[in-house]
């Protein structure tokens, strides 16, 4: 070897083993991936959204007339038996109190009653003085008669006039009658509000409970004005309660009568279970948190526990409500966060010979968790949970851990 050969030796391995590193650097290394089995088990299907209980039938006790109520003395929780309990009681309402010109017609509508009832006096006493003389000249005629003295159409012409007197009579004391009424209804007019209750007797309508139960709340409960139909309070059975869900229609189509739930949130330990009982027929409208409008359907629930079990809940209560629209005993399953949107279809990467490989799957029901799979998988398949960026088909990977069997 010349010595020219041997002096470049030392700079040759250096560059082959700088070569050789960036080489090492550079060389694609397989990408740690998280792994999941693909499994069979139980699945349900739920929709799920907030929920309130209510009393299945509450009777609203509203005022019947216009009236003043007077202060109502039961409080929500009070038990009162249907029928039976007074819960309040309903006055007439009080006269409004006179202006001056309302006060001055008044005076002379009584003025004007008193006249005539003066007139009507007058006009009695004249046909009393009348049937007296008649009286008197009737009897005249009868023993005139017995002597033979007049005759017979004689009398019966006193008769006559006698009993046209008494119906004379009879009609101006009637008018007499009538124009002390008119009089009294006159003189009402002037009634001021604190005479009401002094001058004339109040006599109330007592309000009665419709029902057994318990007053669920007390609407007005403060003396005040009511008009004919105005609320008082409600009175219900609160041990017979519902839940209300309000489902968004797209959730509500797959709601059926008989469906199983479970309602949680409610205060209390462990789950409550229920049953669909009725999906309301009409939707309505209504603005979310967001301000987004929604059509959303009532979805009334019975609870199937024991009462003991929710007996702490009552009416008006906020709970969360799942029901349950769809169940299989043993499905071929994936977890959800192993698949993405592959065009039009889904797809997984599954694990084959430590490289990522693009599966195209079909899938039938699915929920927050897993989907079941109809085609492109088999029991035991691995496949790549929460797939990077830097996952692509036909990549080399490590698994980092198993997370499902």
């Amino acid at each position: 070897m010349s010595p020219s050969l041997r002096r470049f030796l030392p700079a040759v391995a250096i560059g082959l083993i700088v070569i050789a590193a960036l080489a090492w650097s550079f060389w694609p290394r397989p990408v740690p991936v998280d792994v999941a089995s693909v499994s069979t088990g139980p699945m349900e299907v739920t929709v799920s959204d907030e929920g309130r209980t209510r009393v299945r039938e509450i009777y609203q006790l509203s005022a019947p007339v216009n009236g003043r109520l007077l202060r109502i003395e039961v409080h929500a929780g009070d038990a009162v038996i249907g029928g039976k309990s007074a819960v309040g009681e309903l006055l007439p309402i009080a006269p409004s109190f006179l202006d001056v010109r309302t006060r001055t017609q008044a005076e002379a509508v009584v003025k004007s009653a008193e006249a005539a009832r003066a007139l009507a006096v007058a006009e009695l006493n004249r046909a009393k003085a009348e049937l007296a003389f008649a009286a008197s000249d009737l009897k005249r005629a009868t023993l005139l008669e017995k002597s033979e003295a007049i005759s017979t159409a004689n009398v019966e012409r006193s008769q006559l006039a006698y009993n046209t007197a008494n119906a004379q009579y009879q009609t101006a004391k009637a008018a007499l009658q009538a124009k002390e009424y008119d009089l009294d209804a006159a003189r009402a007019l002037m009634i001021e509000p604190s005479e009401a209750g002094s001058r004339f007797m109040q006599k109330g309508i007592p309000l009665i409970a419709p029902v057994s139960g318990r007053v669920l709340r007390v609407l007005h409960e403060s003396e005040s004005t009511l008009a004919t139909g105005t609320p008082i309070m409600e009175i219900g059975n609160p041990r017979w309660l519902e839940v209300v869900a309000e489902l968004i229609s797209e959730d509500a189509v797959k709601v059926h009568e008989g469906d199983a739930a479970i309602i949680t949130d409610w205060g209390g330990t462990g789950e409550l279970h229920a049953r669909v009982r009725r999906v309301e027929p009409s939707g309505f409208t209504k603005i979310s948190a967001l301000g987004v409008e929604e059509q959303r359907v009532n979805v009334l629930l019975d609870f199937t526990d024991p009462a003991e079990r929710w007996k702490k809940i009552a009416d008006g209560y906020r709970v969360t409500v799942r029901i349950v629209v769809w169940r299989s005993p043993k499905i071929l399953c994936v977890p959800t966060t192993a698949m993405f949107r592959h065009g039009n279809s889904w797809a997984v990467f599954a694990v084959r010979g430590g490289r990522a490989v693009l599966t195209p799957i079909s899938i039938g029901h699915s929920n927050d968790e897993v989907a079941e799979v109809l085609k492109g998988l088999r029991y035991g398949d691995r496949i790549i949970v929460h797939p990077s960026d830097r996952v692509a088909d036909g990549s080399a990977v490590k698994m980092r851990a198993a997370t499902g069997q």
